[in-house]
């Protein structure tokens, strides 16, 4: 049997990021994943991992030290809001956002020493946490931590950043907004229907990062069509900057039937963005990928989007 190139971060410390009470980001999320994975035999084709907490400096390459306590704090109350209402204290809370954050660097780590081409995190992708808040139910940025990651320990500074989320990553946006050397490219619901209400087509990075970023906005009830039309803008982009890393953020609410989103996109979209990204990591970073799950909110559609990201990094 060959030797498996893809390792997969599952496990308890990782569903325990979630928020309660019915919230739309609740703990089912890694359980109906995981099911799904099982039922069609992709964990036989891939290295398990367990969950791994980040340290306290990791978190601090993104994040401030003001913010990173106050989330600590919070953790042990477990009550209030660590932003204007989307984003609920729980008790446990900052480790299981250390364990989403560490799990993403373990997995970076295993990558850059060889043992895997690729990695993916089923709860990661949190999108919209800014260096010294929270927002839309993300507490730390593990996007955000996973760049400057990157860059701090390995030496990489052409990272490259794609997210399918139906909502603009504007956590990764806003950023890195003036860095011309994070490639960034994000197809999402258009800001002026959906949350965060950024990315418009027109916001392409600022100060000596102007016309370097791609923000790609489509309308609500955008199909598989849509999708086919628009991603050769994000190929092109690619293939002319050469990233040394890619980093995929391949958030489930972009498909049909999400409970908070007006998205139309089939699971055959994600396995095909994470298809044709496996090709270009091959072409110019050594396959060196990571995806990291992002959102979704409809438990069928987290099972179908993700293990169809999965089956395209195994099988690609």
């Amino acid at each position: 049997m060959p030797p498996k190139d893809t390792c997969i971060y599952l496990g308890q410390a990782l569903a325990d990021y979630g928020f309660k009470d019915g919230h739309p980001f609740g703990p089912q999320r890694h359980d109906v994943f995981q099911a799904e994975l099982i039922r069609l035999g992709l964990d036989k084709q891939l290295s398990i991992q367990t969950p791994v907490s980040a340290s306290s400096d990791r978190i601090h390459l993104f994040h401030t030290s003001d913010y990173i306590e106050k989330v600590r704090d919070y953790s042990v109350s477990g009550h209030g809001y660590l932003d204007g209402g989307d984003t609920p204290s729980f008790v446990g809370m900052f480790e299981a956002a250390s364990h989403v954050a560490g799990s993403v660097t373990d997995a970076i780590d295993r990558i850059m020493k060889g043992e895997f081409r690729r990695a993916f995190s089923p709860i990661a992708g949190l999108h919209h946490a800014r260096r010294n808040i929270a927002a839309g139910f993300c507490v730390f940025n593990d996007c955000g931590i996973a760049i400057e990651y990157l860059r701090a320990q390995y030496g990489i500074k052409r990272v490259a950043y794609i997210d399918i989320d139906a909502h603009h990553g504007d956590g990764v946006f806003y950023s890195f907004e003036a860095d011309p050397d994070l490639l960034f490219a994000d197809i999402h619901q258009d800001g002026r229907t959906l949350y965060p209400g950024t990315g418009f087509v027109n916001e392409t990075g600022t100060g000596p990062a102007e016309g370097t970023k791609l923000n790609i906005p489509v309308p609500p009830f955008s199909t598989d069509a849509i999708f086919q039309e628009v991603w050769p803008l994000i190929e092109d982009y690619l293939r002319a900057n050469e990233p040394e890393f890619i980093l995929l953020q391949c958030g489930a609410d972009s498909i049909k039937g999400d409970p908070i989103t007006n998205m139309e996109f089939s699971p055959a979209s994600h396995a095909y963005a994470a298809a044709k990204l496996c090709q270009i990591a091959d072409d110019y970073c050594q396959g060196r990928m990571l995806a990291m799950g992002g959102g979704g909110y409809n438990h069928e559609n987290i099972a179908h989007g993700w293990t169809a990201v999965v089956d395209s990094m195994v099988n690609s």
